[in-house]
């Protein structure tokens, strides 16, 4: 096709843009490499801390236990005298908190039915990496989705319900968000108080450190390949000068 002079900057500048949507969709439906090795690295380098209470299948019992828990957690104000017809703020009191990890400790140990794990409260590991409760699937695949700090379940599995508590968690920024760890905190030591990463916990530097080497290697490669190639070049010119 015949183009006139005056056309030929339009169509440049048309085919301009249309590599540059190409290129913008091709970016958002394909992931760059390194995207896809952090994703891949991170759900390999996961770890959890958590506890569980074993129950029969009965929705009801595991419902009961669940709120039992988050009372002594949060106990509800009661009167302060049995029979009080009144109910202002003299009257009202509040038991004794228990802090959450304590409560769920103490329940697993009078109430779960996993003889392996009631007699230390329930914990289930420390900093256990995913995949470690394969026995249990539905549990292993529940430490890296239910929410840090909170008495979440029943979850449903071949040995019964299930309450968990995840007290530590890295490499989950998408569900955790700035934190990965829930302390003891508050005058009494009963609160629950959510921390950041330190940077310390066993897998959480991994990703930069293997990013470090990476792009070690690749710049060792790229330089070595400029070295080759300029020692060709150096000993085609001595065999021509010869």
């Amino acid at each position: 096709a015949f183009h006139s002079s005056s056309s030929l900057p339009r169509l440049r500048s048309f085919n301009s843009m249309k590599r540059a949507r190409q290129n913008s969709f091709l970016s958002m439906a394909l992931p760059s490499p390194l995207d896809k090795l952090e994703r891949d690295f991170l759900a390999l380098t996961r770890r959890v801390t958590a506890y569980h209470i074993l129950l029969p299948k009965s929705t009801e019992a595991a419902l009961a236990l669940k709120q039992k828990i988050r009372n002594r957690v949060n106990p509800p104000k009661s009167p302060r005298h049995i029979g009080s017809e009144t109910d202002d703020d003299d009257n009202i009191q509040a038991a004794q908190a228990t802090y959450i990890i304590d409560a769920f400790s103490q329940a697993a140990r009078r109430y779960s039915l996993d003889d392996e794990t009631k007699s230390n409260g329930g914990l289930l590991g420390t900093m256990l990496p995913q995949g470690a409760c394969r026995r249990v699937p539905e549990l292993d695949k529940a430490c890296f989705e239910v929410p840090l700090g909170q008495i979440c379940g029943p979850i449903e599995t071949e040995y019964g319900f299930h309450l968990l508590l995840v007290e530590e968690r890295t490499n989950c920024a998408k569900l955790d968000g700035a934190y990965s760890k829930i302390v003891r905190g508050g005058v009494d030591g009963v609160d629950t108080v959510f921390v950041r990463p330190n940077g310390k916990e066993e897998g959480s530097d991994l990703f930069g450190l293997a990013v470090e080497q990476l792009g070690l290697w690749v710049g060792i490669v790229f330089a070595g390949g400029i070295v080759a190639e300029i020692s060709v070049r150096v000993a085609d010119g001595y065999l021509n000068s010869v």
